[in-house]
């Protein structure tokens, strides 16, 4: 068995500040580190701006570094993914699928096979192994950086994956992590950090949709169905957005009104809004399906727990149920259908969104930390 100091570790390096520093911090620790560029679908031209830094920080470190061509795979998995959802109805979440089947997919597949231990990526959360139930689990943590904490879009990793995982930044803040960049003189110590969805960069997202799937005009309606506007095609919305939707307020009487997208028929094509925060924009339950435990175990119900529906949203007190009976003593399996019931009713519950679900607070004293426990989560409906 390999000893830790020569272990090897491939590294996912976007580019940015996070996975350079990343890539330092092992090397620090004594691993064989192995820089990895994975070339994507894109439409922004920063690919090739994003590789070269990569690369230049791996002179830096004076590591090995290669570029992996996924183009073709993430365009498939991810990008049509997207365009599909959005023509269904749902507002996926494209960096949750980019993790599952990229980065902790195709990637680590790779990287086992060219001679892996471990992979690692610049991800702010935490990894620790359990092994007080006569095997070793895996258990994933929220960040010390609570405001770049993203386990939320990591709810799908399976305990397979996780044994072959890494996460250096976990214990360390932004600020930290920028620190250590500059005084190390990493070429990417200043770089901001890149914002929008991963594939299409700043450029709209709508624009970018209604070039795949064209315009489709119909009717915005309110709650009480009075006409108030024309919209660009029902599936370009997503529940509770406020701008773009194209009410002028013009109409007699509809001056200085805000609306929000409060439920969409893609059937009509009709977009119903609803004006400022109204009733019609919460909800109390949520179906949710394609359900994955972190612990690769179910949990039986109800389970008491920490939830939210989109990122960085505040985590809110719920309950898990089994959907079909709402029996009480009954077991969640993986990929089943279940429901939240939260304490609070929800603003803007979205299909195509991930819940995700931690440990509420009193069960952390038993863990004994203070850190979130990330349960799992699955895709709202």
């Amino acid at each position: 068995m390999k000893s830790q100091v020569t272990k090897n570790v491939f590294v996912a390096m976007s580019g940015g500040v996070d996975s350079s520093v990343a890539a330092l911090l092992l090397k620090q620790l004594g691993y064989n580190v192995i820089g990895v560029y994975m070339k994507g679908w894109s439409l922004t031209g920063c690919a090739e701006e994003d590789a070269t830094d990569a690369r230049r920080v791996a002179s830096v470190l004076d590591i090995p570094f290669y570029v992996f061509d996924f183009e073709s795979e993430f365009k498939k998995a991810v990008v049509d993914y997207m365009v599909s959802e959005y023509a269904a109805g749902r507002t996926p979440n494209p960096d949750v699928m980019c993790n599952r089947e990229i980065k902790f997919g195709l990637f680590l597949k790779k990287a086992l096979a060219l001679g892996a231990d471990y992979i690692a990526t610049g991800h702010y959360v935490k990894i620790k192994n359990d092994n007080s139930k006569f095997k070793i689990i895996y258990k994933l943590f929220s960040a010390k950086d609570v405001n770049k904490d993203q386990s939320y879009f990591l709810w799908t990793l399976t305990q397979e994956q996780l044994t072959h995982c890494l996460f250096p930044l976990g214990n360390y803040k932004k600020s930290q992590i920028r620190a250590i960049a500059s005084k190390c003189d990493l070429p990417t110590a200043e770089k901001p950090d890149s914002q929008g969805v991963c594939f299409v960069g700043e450029i709209d997202v709508a624009g970018f949709l209604k070039e795949k799937l064209g315009k489709k005009p119909g009717p915005i309606k309110t709650i009480d169905g009075k006409i108030i506007g024309t919209h660009d095609g029902a599936v370009f919305y997503t529940i509770g957005q406020r701008k773009g939707i194209g009410i002028k307020g013009s109409l007699p009487g509809e001056q200085g009104k805000i609306y929000y997208v409060a439920a969409k028929d893609i059937d009509t094509n009709t977009l119903w809004v609803s004006e400022g925060d109204n009733k019609n924009l919460f909800n109390k339950e949520l179906s949710v399906k394609n359900i994955n435990w972190i612990s690769g175990e179910a949990l039986g119900l109800p389970i008491k727990c920490l939830a939210r529906i989109r990122y960085r949203q505040p985590l809110q007190s719920a309950r898990i149920m089994n959907y079909e009976s709402r029996i009480k003593n009954k077991t969640v399996i993986h990929n089943s259908k279940f429901m939240i019931r939260f304490d609070v009713p929800q603003r803007a519950v979205t299909p195509g969104q991930s819940a995700v679900f931690y440990l509420p607070a009193e069960a952390l004293a038993k863990e004994g930390t203070n850190n979130l426990v990330m349960l799992g989560g699955g895709v709202i409906e």
